[in-house]
């Protein structure tokens, strides 16, 4: 959640959006766990969040990829 500033952060806020299943199958590519590689794909990951192909099993509620734009549009802060 983010902080009444209004602040987000990748461990408290970002990270815990990506479960265990979701971080297993993309491992491949890269690590939905690790802030430098999520900083490194986040064009791409927020494409794949915004056309429903991520996660693998069903799209994130509107919320989450709000949050995730969000964050990104902050300059993802850790």
């Amino acid at each position: 959640m983010a902080t009444e500033s209004g602040a987000l952060s990748f461990t408290r806020d970002i990270r815990p959006l990506f479960r265990e299943s979701d971080r297993n199958s993309m491992l491949f590519a890269f690590d939905l766990w690790d802030y430098l590689d999520v900083c490194t794909h986040t064009q791409e990951i927020l494409e794949r969040l915004t056309d429903g192909t991520m996660p693998c099993d069903g799209e994130w509620p509107e919320l989450h990829i709000y949050q995730f734009r969000r964050w990104v549009e902050a300059r993802m802060p850790a």
